[in-house]
């Protein structure tokens, strides 16, 4: 049986810490990561940054959440007051798909109005997600509704087709931003 994702909210530069504790653990966790470029006082240097700042995603029992908890470096799971909301699981295999891919990507503003589009060819082939366009490139934006992020991935504009605008259904969370645990 798999569980859901969970996203864990953690200290600081702590999500390298965090999810190889996790590996160890034997849990399945997932830490986007895209390349960026930092200046030092002498020198620019590309090195990985996490997508989401300050998140790990964590497939677990949320009945059996404690031996999470106690990992160094995990503040919380995120969720609605007690209760840990799982991430939606389309959500996590997007971002995972985009990451995969290749594709240059980076850290994204949460989109929520926008034109849908549905990518049709590339290795992103099947995706939904917000078509932007950003300094005269094309991104197609990947949101984790949980956490209010997104992440914005260059796509081209021959990969993507349009999706009617269609009333989604209530999800039952409205516009309330989640609590954390």
């Amino acid at each position: 049986m798999s569980y859901p994702w969970f996203a864990l909210q953690v200290r600081s530069r702590y999500e390298n810490i965090v999810t190889a504790h996790l590996s160890g653990m034997g849990y399945e966790s997932f830490l986007p990561l895209y390349m960026c470029r930092r200046r030092w006082s002498d020198r620019f240097k590309e090195i990985e940054c996490p997508l989401f700042p300050g998140y790990v995603f964590c497939r677990l029992n949320p009945l059996n959440r404690l031996p999470i908890l106690l990992i160094p470096g995990v503040s919380l799971i995120v969720g609605m007051g007690k209760t840990p909301i799982p991430i939606d699981e389309t959500e996590i295999g997007a971002i995972q798909a985009a990451v995969k891919s290749g594709l240059p990507s980076q850290a994204w503003p949460f989109v929520q109005i926008g034109q849908r589009v549905r990518i049709e060819h590339g290795p992103l082939c099947g995706l939904e997600g917000v078509l932007l366009d950003f300094s005269g490139r094309h991104r197609l934006v990947l949101s984790v509704t949980l956490l209010q992020r997104s992440i914005a991935v260059q796509v081209e504009d021959a990969w993507v087709t349009p999706i009617p605008l269609n009333p989604r259904a209530y999800s039952g969370l409205g516009n309330t931003p989640a609590v954390a645990l």
